[in-house]
């Protein structure tokens, strides 16, 4: 059951990672739900949507596209790249490129899963000897399949970035591919 404790031989990584692939091959509308004060990046009437675009037992790629001047132009640099490694954490990672398909100057920077988790919530925090002075930060991703996908950045367990996906029904046409993938 989601949220609920882990069937034998299945660890809430793994539930987390089954409740992500069941949007495999969709894509959601959703919106900004928190910003700190001053940050220019989202204005709060943009439409924001998740693409659940591929999908493998080991990686989970999910663009993320931002509507721009009322659905004319879009944003497609950004992509969340979600993997599994050998020793049963997670990783989440931030594919940024520019419209030409090239590495954004501030690319594939990310974190690891810490602690246990559950089935419809995990913490990625920053690796301190990859990010020195960034211990406490990271990414919460929560997943309500059928109901909501919620991505954000969090400083000591507080959220304070969020973005939230409505997951019960899925847009009727999927965006293109985002900057530099096919």
């Amino acid at each position: 059951a989601a949220g609920g404790p882990a069937t034998e031989g299945h660890t809430p990584a793994d539930h987390f990672w089954l409740n992500m692939a069941t949007h495999c091959g969709q894509a959601y509308p959703g919106g900004l739900t928190l910003e700190p004060p001053g940050d220019p990046m989202l204005s709060g009437e943009e439409l924001l949507v998740v693409h659940f675009r591929l999908c493998s037992e080991q990686e989970l790629q999910l663009p993320f596209h931002i509507e721009l001047e009322n659905g004319e132009t879009w944003n497609r640099s950004r992509t969340w790249i979600f993997t599994r490694l050998p020793d049963g954490r997670l990783e989440l990672r931030h594919d940024h490129r520019t419209e030409e398909g090239s590495p954004d100057e501030v690319t594939w920077y990310g974190g690891y899963t810490l602690a246990e988790g559950t089935a419809t919530t995990q913490e990625f925090m920053y690796d301190e000897a990859e990010f020195p002075g960034r211990g406490g930060r990271g990414w919460r991703i929560e997943i309500e399949p059928n109901v909501r996908y919620t991505y954000g950045t969090i400083r000591d367990g507080e959220w304070t970035w969020r973005i939230d996906f409505d997951l019960s029904q899925p847009l009727p046409e999927l965006p293109p591919a985002p900057w530099g993938h096919q």
